[in-house]
């Protein structure tokens, strides 16, 4: 009888967990790069954008996009926050600017993090 490790948790701790990012793009060290650096451009002009919504359907919109983004490289702390913030929406809450300043004080947490790994290559994993 095989016993199998029971899986791994996602990393939580850090602001972007680099064992589902390498599952993502298959162990590949090129698109591991090209995907931190396409997340390092974009969640900043996402979370932009969402600042200057002017209506709700226009946030919840803007919170799906980065949510995903998020969920694609493992932010996920950045997935949790918009998460909460579209659930407390739609229960009607009325929006509580300290949760876009939690969301953007999550998503600089993860572009400062990729800035580190890209200024330190021998960290990233990848082929």
């Amino acid at each position: 009888m095989t016993l199998m490790s029971p899986p791994k948790a996602p990393d939580r701790l850090s602001p972007i967990d680099l064992d589902h990012l390498v599952k993502q793009v298959s162990g590949d060290r090129g698109v591991l790069i090209e995907i931190l650096t396409l997340y390092h451009t974009l969640a900043p002009r996402y979370l932009s954008a969402l600042e200057h919504s002017t209506t709700l359907a226009q946030l919840g919109e803007r919170l799906h996009v980065l949510k995903s983004a998020a969920a694609g490289i493992g932010a996920w702390g950045v997935q949790d926050r918009a998460r909460q913030i579209e659930l407390n929406l739609k229960k009607g809450r009325p929006l509580d600017p300290e949760w876009i300043d939690d969301l953007a004080v999550t998503v600089e947490e993860g572009v400062r993090y990729i800035e580190a790994l890209m200024e330190s290559g021998e960290r990233l994993p990848g082929s």
